[in-house]
């Protein structure tokens, strides 16, 4: 019975969110669902985005957490909309919740709408909310037994960011290896590590993001 109803629930995820993809696609918006822990860098890597591409892109942002409306205020303070969305204790964003938060943006003509979703590296990955592609960080500073342990939000993830590697010179961290098993669960994933403070890998994550942007519209 409790498989039964997981499935359901599932399902009618699935419905919403094709529906979005749909709504998406015809509106020629370019749609991330941006994942990550707690503590992953999400947001400060987010601010960085919209500082090289909110003058040349329309861009607007829906930010999951369990409370506060810290996060949203962080991307308004940019210059660029965004919508809070609180699960009150939720480990993940659904479509229904995504559906409403679009609403709330109002008519916006967008190129870009990212999602922000909650922090959690096992549940996200198991909702599709109408999303182009999947984006992952993770933080050197998680250790490097994360892709093994949770592989799928890796193996779904079109780019994976491996965060905050300005770090790397103070840690005992094996990159090659972290690398090494990312590549073995997602061989055609774009795996770069990143740093927002010191702009690392920064050029190569906006490069691909631009390519991806462009490659939608290409195809409408």
């Amino acid at each position: 019975m409790e498989i039964s109803v997981q499935t359901q629930i599932w399902d009618e995820n699935d419905k919403k969110a094709t529906a979005l993809a749909e709504k998406w696609r015809a509106q020629d918006i370019f749609v991330l669902n941006l994942l990550g822990s707690p503590g992953a860098g999400k947001t400060t890597f987010l601010e960085a985005t919209l500082d090289a591409l909110k003058n040349d892109y329309k861009i607007a942002v829906i930010e999951g957490d369990l409370f506060t409306a810290q996060d949203a205020k962080r991307i308004q303070a940019k210059g660029v909309p965004a919508v809070q969305v609180n699960t009150g204790g939720g480990c993940h964003l659904d479509a229904p919740m995504v559906e409403s938060a679009f609403a709330e943006l109002g008519d916006l003509e967008l190129d870009i709408l990212i999602i922000e979703n909650v922090g959690n590296l096992v549940c996200p990955a198991e909702f599709f909310l109408g999303e182009d592609a999947k984006v992952t960080l993770l933080s050197i500073t998680e250790g490097e037994d994360k892709p093994l342990k949770y592989p799928l939000i890796f193996k779904e993830s079109a780019f994976i960011g491996l965060t905050k590697s300005d770090l790397l010179p103070h840690l005992r961290y094996d990159l090659a290896r972290v690398i090494k098993d990312l590549e073995s669960l997602n061989p055609s994933g774009k795996i770069v590590p990143l740093s927002a403070q010191s702009e690392e890998g920064m050029s190569e994550w906006l490069e691909w993001l631009k390519k991806q942007v462009a490659g939608k519209k290409n195809r409408q």
